[in-house]
């Protein structure tokens, strides 16, 4: 197996790779959501079952003007600096 990945059988045990639990991912896109596991005979036997599903991909986000605010603040010289800061990435800049 290459990496862990969502299984969408819930009868079964989750296959996962060594150290990562039931509902783990190492794809950063995937999402998932919990449901009613309704386990086999192998999950009563092992006693573990799969209770995570895949959801589909997530819907592309536009890209649009990054999110700022802007106010002013006192150096600790007295001076006065404008400040703005990207809501999204949380830089800052002072002028």
């Amino acid at each position: 197996m290459a990496g862990t990945r969502l299984d969408k059988d819930t009868t079964k045990p989750s296959r996962t790779e060594p150290g990562d639990g039931p509902a783990d991912t190492t794809d950063p896109a995937e999402r998932a959501t919990t449901v009613r596991p309704s386990p086999g005979d192998e999950a009563l036997k092992v006693g573990t079952v799969n209770g995570v599903k895949p959801l589909p991909a997530a819907p592309a986000v536009e890209q649009g003007e990054a999110r700022t605010e802007t106010y002013d603040a006192v150096r600790p010289d007295g001076s006065t600096v404008t400040v703005t800061r990207n809501v999204e990435t949380g830089e800052s800049t002072v002028k």
